[in-house]
């Protein structure tokens, strides 16, 4: 039998890392609750072995045989490169330093998208929409210090997430004011993908764009700030910037879902979404979304929910570490043993 088809032994190391911040939690066995740690920020710690051997395991009850980690980022190789990040994770640094005896790396939407069959109602906030298709395809995005995208599909009674980078997909201009605005959001390598407006820094390039495109000086710097004065609509290029947000994403959300089908519905996830959970409500997301000729009535059917638990992708993994034949969670070349 090859590794991938062997179980991941517990106790289970888990640990959702992004550009920003880093979550761990151990999983001691099918039916144990997850043990979860203080979420530490990567810019702390050099790598994560060091993060690991500092912030868990010296606290940990119990001393973890395995390691499940999902990261921001293509898995690519036995160096694997964050996205977002300047940590480097080399499992087999992990497994010769830390003492793992198995190590499995996931993408982090892989994660989100496993979650979304972990969670229950009380942890989903619903935009418009009708009721999911049972077993139909989902869809998962959120924007945070980039923009993940995975999706969801069940086949042979199994759940099986399909990781990639839709976050980098050309976005373009629809509206007149869209073409008011778009030339001045900054570009990437001569380009405008999803990240340079659908995440924390592409808000604040969103709103330096709108106030370029009005003559106005802009007042702030931090993605907070604008969600802040977008919210309370204190300042009306703040409050555009959230709407253009808004809309864009939906518009985002509504290719991909076409692309999925996704009849299962669609899922936003990450502390951005939580954030504007209002702007996003207000219509302008919706209606992005929806404005998919001729697909416009199909569209409106498929729901969308924001996820607004915190640590959702460590219970997708968490899920997934417990049963791990109920998911058809693809190991081949992301799996290193000792």
């Amino acid at each position: 039998m090859s590794i991938a088809h062997q179980e991941i032994a517990t106790p289970i190391l888990i640990g959702d890392i992004g550009g920003t911040n880093a979550r761990f939690a151990i999983v001691p066995d099918a039916s144990g609750a997850m043990i979860d740690f203080p979420i530490v920020q990567t810019k702390d710690f050099a790598t994560i072995d060091q993060a690991i051997a500092q912030a868990v395991l010296p606290v940990s009850p119990v001393k973890p045989k395995s390691a499940i980690i999902a990261m921001a980022g293509p898995v690519d190789g036995d160096e694997i490169k964050l996205t977002n990040c300047a940590w480097v994770i080399r499992p087999r640094t992990l497994i010769a330093d830390l003492g793992f005896g198995d190590v499995v790396v996931l993408n982090d939407f892989e994660a989100q998208a496993l979650a979304v069959v972990a969670l229950g109602a009380n942890h989903l906030e619903k935009i418009g929409g009708g009721e999911a298709e049972k077993d139909a395809a989902r869809l998962v995005l959120g924007p945070g210090t980039g923009l993940g995208v995975a999706g969801l599909i069940h086949s042979a009674g199994r759940w099986i997430p399909v990781p990639g980078e839709g976050g980098h997909m050309d976005i373009g201009p629809r509206t007149p004011r869209d073409f008011q605005v778009f030339p001045h959001i900054e570009k990437l390598d001569g380009r405008i993908s999803g990240e340079q407006i659908l995440s924390g820094r592409g808000l604040v390039n969103l709103y330096r764009a709108v106030a370029t495109a009005d003559g106005v000086e802009p007042r702030y710097t931090q993605p907070s700030e604008i969600t802040i004065a977008g919210l309370s609509r204190s300042d009306p290029v703040a409050v555009e910037t959230l709407s253009l947000f808004a809309t864009c994403l939906g518009r985002t959300a509504g290719d991909l879902a076409l692309v999925f089908k996704s009849q299962g519905g669609v899922f936003l996830s990450g502390g951005i979404a939580q954030k504007i959970l209002p702007a996003l409500k207000d219509g302008a997301f919706r209606e992005g979304f929806d404005d998919k000729a001729p697909h416009r009535a199909w569209m409106s059917e498929i729901p969308i929910h924001v996820i607004t638990h915190p640590l959702a992708a460590l219970e997708g993994l968490a899920a997934y570490a417990r049963n791990q034949s109920s998911f058809g969670v693809e190991t081949h070349g992301r799996r290193w043993r000792a």
